[in-house]
């Protein structure tokens, strides 16, 4: 039995379904989900868990209300990542390195990697008040997850550029636009269409699933590679005085002076 369904931690939920899929639930509802050091490395250990295991066919990842509201802002800056091996970029390699279909579900909000996840799913769905935003600039850091590889291969650079430089939030029908999601559940089922979409692969041979997204995703070791290169700048704005002021002005109500850091 997996562990992740024998020993949850407390913010995962996770239940292995009869037909195979591993349904992986971020909860942690009264924070929007946001991710913080434990709850990041629950998630990376269930993906790579699931990864190795025969019992698991598909994995289908939602939120049990929003999705994702990104990183705990305080956790953030009371443990700042100190190299590449932090929890946050522990889940970026385990969704890119992910061998088998990987699933999400969206409702409620997407930010930072809850949006930079979508880009290592095979199959994105989200129902239409979703609200998606890759904020990364606002608080004096870099992109992160590949979106400086993967947005501009999906979305064009131009569209890529506008969502990951004037970090605007966008909607559901942006993201799908910009390839980041598959399909708008118009209804408010949008777990359900996701869970009928999972449903649909594990019918299918997990010989063919696997080869076949290796070959859609050939180009895994630049993803961890760009994954790497965007992890060490963004420890290195991690240390800014810019995220200090962006934090400062978030909780004064006021927007940021970032100018006076200007070289």
């Amino acid at each position: 039995m997996l562990n992740c369904v024998t020993n949850p931690h407390a913010n995962l939920n996770a239940q292995l379904h009869d037909n195979g899929i591993l349904e992986l639930i971020l909860n942690r509802p009264e924070r929007k989900n946001a991710f913080f050091g434990g709850f990041y490395l629950a998630l990376a250990q269930a993906l790579n868990e699931a990864d190795q295991s025969s019992a698991v066919r598909v994995v289908l990842l939602r939120g049990e209300q929003d999705f994702c509201a990104g990183n705990d802002l305080q956790d953030f800056i009371d443990n700042p990542p100190k190299n590449t091996e932090a929890p946050a970029f522990a889940v970026l390699r385990a969704a890119a390195n992910f061998s088998k279909p990987l699933v999400i579900a969206i409702k409620g909000v997407a930010i930072g990697i809850g949006s930079t996840l979508l880009l290592h799913a095979d199959l994105v769905y989200t129902d239409a008040k979703a609200r998606f935003q890759l904020p990364f600039l606002t608080l004096g850091l870099v992109p992160e997850g590949a979106s400086t590889l993967l947005l501009p291969q999906r979305a064009g650079y131009l569209k890529a550029a506008e969502m990951l430089l004037l970090c605007e939030p966008f909607n559901a029908q942006s993201a799908l636009s910009a390839g980041l999601v598959n399909h708008i559940v118009e209804d408010d089922h949008v777990y359900e269409y996701a869970f009928a979409k999972a449903s649909r692969l594990t019918q299918l041979p997990i010989a063919s699933l696997k080869m076949s997204k290796q070959l859609l995703r050939g180009h895994t070791p630049q993803v961890l590679q760009q994954i790497n290169a965007e992890g060490e700048l963004f420890i290195e704005r991690a240390q800014s005085a810019a995220l200090h002021e962006a934090v400062a002005a978030f909780k004064e109500k006021r927007e940021p002076n970032f100018r006076q850091f200007d070289e």
